[in-house]
């Protein structure tokens, strides 16, 4: 990074402000009218429409036709600081890049209402200006931060008109007439509609939009498909480089499958769980700094973000020395047997609760088959008493966010049907703490969770993940071939 950008004395007059201790005091005017010119032409001429602008825009259509004669107002958000004058990574909203393809930061997607419907208009922030000296003395201006589209640009890429987003907090503020904006994303943007919005009518708007991302179209479907590929072949990098995770931590582990995600695809989906022994049975241990020991198991639960927001969630449990030994086998089978229970119960026209209803049945039946808990089975389900082995539930809904769908009622969810294009995870478990009492010694440390990306079909459902092997004696011959 370089060490600061120079620019002019801070005074009332001059927008752009200068870094505190920078070395430069100022700019001279001959430097200053130096930088305005000598620059080649770099508008881009030739774009095409991102691959997936017919499905945003049917997308926004579905959004005009349930708020007719309203304003729609949905924000991308803005940068966030991470330390002094610098920020994060941006990752703009979901709503807003399910419903453009856009993803730069202090862009606003608009909705205005018609007799017919509505038009659409993004605002985005424009190229920078040289005449004023933005685009080299701002912290934020393209010589320091990257290029961006022009608005033109942005209008062949994204098929809706593109204006200057510096211009939308004031025009907003003179609009009339019933309005809704996604919340929580940009400050300025709600301020400026504070007097024409109510929390339970942006609350709609905010469920309608979760619950529209829960059947995938073809283009959604073909992109999770990706992060799974992208995914596996992260796990396979992993298991090659097990012996300097060995010599070092799980830290290794998570940068390793960090390498695959970034040159893949844009990121990883959520914080990498890289668990090794006893760290399997903290269910997000993410802090991924302790040992990796032949011997004991290892609890990788990672996914790839693609390009376009879509992120798998896969874990595989791994015995570090490739085999695993004989109660290790015996509790992995017995997770992979309630998965292969819970797979088998996703099919259109199920409940959603089905799947995790039929994995924690097996469970529980593994539970008091091994003298852990009191049967019968009807009773340890009734009261729940597998839960101490099991903590959580068995599955949620995936896509552009790892758990997809959250602000969806608990009618077309929890408590929903599946229908074909739906995609959610299938992901039982059991977690002996190291410190649990009521299990026998040699049971205690072990952590063990199978999750697979399951899509539900027309006539059943494909498993977006089977590029990984799961059953106990196929993970062994996987991980033996890899490392030979």
């Amino acid at each position: 990074m370089a060490a600061d950008a120079a620019g002019p004395d801070e005074t009332e007059e001059e927008p752009i402000k200068q870094r505190k201790n920078g070395l430069y005091p100022g700019v001279s005017d001959e430097l200053a009218e130096n930088m305005k010119s000598g620059w080649a032409d770099t508008e881009l001429y030739e774009l095409e429409p991102i691959p997936q602008a017919a499905n945003t825009a049917a997308r926004r259509a579905a959004l005009s036709a349930r708020f007719p004669g309203e304003r729609l107002v949905i924000p991308a958000g803005n940068l966030k600081t991470r330390s002094n004058d610098t920020e994060y990574a941006f990752r703009a909203s979901v709503e807003y890049a399910y419903l453009t393809g856009n993803q730069t930061e202090d862009g606003v997607l608009v909705m205005e209402p018609t007799k017919t419907g509505h038009d659409a208009t993004i605002y985005l922030l424009p190229r920078s200006d040289r005449e004023n000296g933005e685009f080299w003395l701002d912290g934020q201006g393209e010589l320091w931060v990257g290029r961006r589209h022009s608005l033109t640009e942005a209008e062949k890429l994204y098929g809706i008109p593109a204006s200057d987003v510096r211009e939308l907090a004031g025009a907003l503020r003179e609009a009339t007439g019933p309005v809704r904006v996604v919340r929580g994303h940009d400050a300025g943007i709600e301020a400026a509609l504070t007097d024409k919005v109510t929390a339970e009518r942006d609350e709609e708007l905010r469920v309608f939009l979760s619950e529209a991302r829960l059947v995938k179209d073809e283009f959604e479907i073909g992109e999770l498909q990706k992060a799974c590929d992208s995914t596996a072949r992260g796990f396979e990098d992993v298991v090659k480089i097990l012996d300097k995770a060995e010599a070092t931590s799980e830290r290794y582990i998570e940068g390793t499958f960090f390498l695959r995600a970034r040159v893949e695809g844009n990121d990883i989906g959520y914080g990498s769980i890289c668990a090794a022994g006893p760290h399997a049975t903290t269910l997000h241990w993410v802090r991924n700094d302790g040992p990796v020991r032949p011997g004991e198991l290892l609890l990788l639960d990672a996914g790839v973000e693609t390009h376009t927001y879509y992120t798998a969630d896969i874990t595989r449990t791994l015995p570090i020395n490739g085999r695993f030994d004989e109660l290790q086998k015996k509790i992995y089978d017995a997770v992979y047997e309630a998965q292969e229970a819970g797979i088998a119960a996703v099919r259109p026209g199920a409940k959603y609760r089905d799947f995790h209803d039929a994995s924690q049945r097996v469970l529980a039946e593994k539970l008091v088959e091994w003298g852990l808990v009191e049967g019968p089975v009807e009773r340890v389900l009734e009261l729940g008493l597998q839960r101490r082995w099991t903590l959580h539930g068995t599955g949620h809904m995936l896509g552009m966010d790892v758990h997809d769908c959250a602000a969806a009622r608990r009618e077309t969810y929890v408590d929903g049907t599946l229908e074909p294009g739906m995609c959610l995870t299938v992901e039982p478990g059991l977690y002996f703490q190291a410190d649990d009492l009521t299990v026998p010694e040699e049971y205690r440390g072990i952590g063990v969770r199978i999750e697979d990306d399951i899509l539900v079909t027309e006539d059943g459902n494909r498993n977006l993940s089977d590029a990984l092997p799961r059953r106990s004696d196929e993970v062994e011959a996987w991980m033996a071939r890899l490392k030979g």
